[in-house]
């Protein structure tokens, strides 16, 4: 395979120090293995990183492990606010004029949404440069997330935009990767030819996952002899915490079961509020990537949850499936039957979503379960995670589209 210069267009890519948005960090170790230049072109803020590069010039480069992170300064956003999607325009704008006697010039060019509109970017930029491959990767299907679990208006004059931008980059790539494995109907339509799709999942490099361990403040909050229900995340709309929070005030009774919510986001403090008063529920603050397999050490069980919405009929994407199936913690998962990970390897239980309820009776389900059956549930989830999600085999899937 000859040698390629692979542009990574992508505005939340991060790096293991970063504390979010890995995945072409973790698929480029083995890129650069096979003799490929790697450039990942990311933003200088993004609200969910736990630290941000040092990034004062227009653009910044960052060398780590050998991969080049480009760092393109954007204005910063409160993640609520329209400023988010400036901010989004910015960094299109500006990854259009980098510097090709830095960056070399791209021969693939592989743009990862969301944002959307750097597939213009993209575009542009290959027809300049005469690349061999456009290749747009699908994170989440916008603007369909913004319609279904966002409740806006299809006719809202942002979202018919995003629309145009949408049928633009399926049309114009070489191929579309979406990390959700029921989106090929969609995308297909949309594009006209299937045969573009490819379906390359979240996957994790045991390799280089450190376990580093938990400061002080996190361990002493974690309660001691509790069966505890924990969660590692984002706390945003799509995680439907909310049940979560109304399932552990069912079970304020059961002194034996406590609840742990880990992490930050816009509902962090609704969430706070509406559990005030509730002794069985512990929120702790977000933690280090590397801290994660620490801190899923004290649960006994995981949750993952998702709303009732058709936009889940696509296929799910999150990382903390694979977190918690690597820890070989059985899952609880409020979902509907959507083939996620859960449901394919058998790690867990699931229940109906948005129905605290059944969520309860979820927990009580586990917690009377002997430890054995809990381990080899648990242990299913990590024989899973090991054999469809190698980090190495998905970027070697991903590095075929190159030729």
């Amino acid at each position: 395979m000859p040698s390629e210069n692979i542009w990574v267009i992508n505005q939340f890519a991060g790096t293991p120090e970063s504390g979010w948005g890995e995945r072409h960090f973790y698929f480029s170790d083995t890129w650069l293995k096979q003799g490929h230049k790697v450039q990942v072109i990311s933003g200088s803020f993004n609200h969910m990183f736990s630290k941000l590069p040092d990034a004062p010039m227009k653009l910044n480069l960052e060398v780590v492990d050998g991969r080049n992170f480009w760092w393109v300064r954007v204005p910063k956003y409160n993640p609520q606010s329209v400023y988010r999607f400036w901010s989004m325009v910015v960094f299109a704008w500006r990854v259009l004029f980098l510097p090709t006697d830095k960056l070399g010039k791209p021969t693939i060019i592989l743009v990862s949404s969301m944002p959307i509109f750097p597939i213009i970017t993209g575009f542009i930029l290959k027809k300049r440069f005469k690349s061999k491959k456009l290749i747009f990767e699908i994170r989440d299907i916008w603007p369909l997330t913004a319609i279904q679990l966002g409740g806006i208006s299809k006719w809202h004059p942002f979202i018919q935009l995003m629309l145009w931008v949408e049928r633009f980059g399926y049309k114009k790539s070489d191929y579309i990767v979406s990390l959700l494995p029921n989106a090929g109907e969609h995308i297909n339509a949309i594009s006209g030819v299937p045969t573009k799709f490819r379906y390359i999942p979240n996957g994790l490099s045991q390799t280089v996952l450190k376990h580093e361990p938990l400061e002080h403040d996190v361990l002493d909050a974690i309660p001691a002899d509790k069966f505890i229900v924990g969660y590692t995340g984002t706390l945003g709309l799509a995680n439907a915490l909310e049940y979560l929070v109304e399932a552990a005030k069912l079970l304020v009774s059961e002194k034996s079961i406590h609840f742990v919510i880990v992490g930050d986001g816009y509902l962090k403090e609704t969430l706070i509020k509406a559990s005030s008063g509730y002794e069985n529920i512990t929120f702790i603050r977000k933690i280090k990537k590397n801290q994660v397999q620490s801190i899923l050490n004290h649960f006994e069980v995981c949750f993952v949850g998702r709303n009732d919405t058709p936009l889940f009929k696509h296929g799910v994407s999150a990382n903390k499936y694979f977190d918690y199936m690597l820890a070989a913690k059985p899952i609880l998962d409020s979902n509907n039957l959507i083939k996620d990970p859960v449901e394919l390897s058998g790690c867990g239980i699931i229940v109906k979503p948005d129905d605290s309820e059944a969520i309860k009776e979820g927990v009580l389900k586990l917690y009377n379960m002997s430890n054995e059956e809990r381990r080899e549930m648990g242990l299913k989830g990590k024989s899973y995670v090991e054999e469809f999600h190698n980090i190495n085999s998905l970027a070697e899937s991903y590095s075929s589209l190159f030729h």
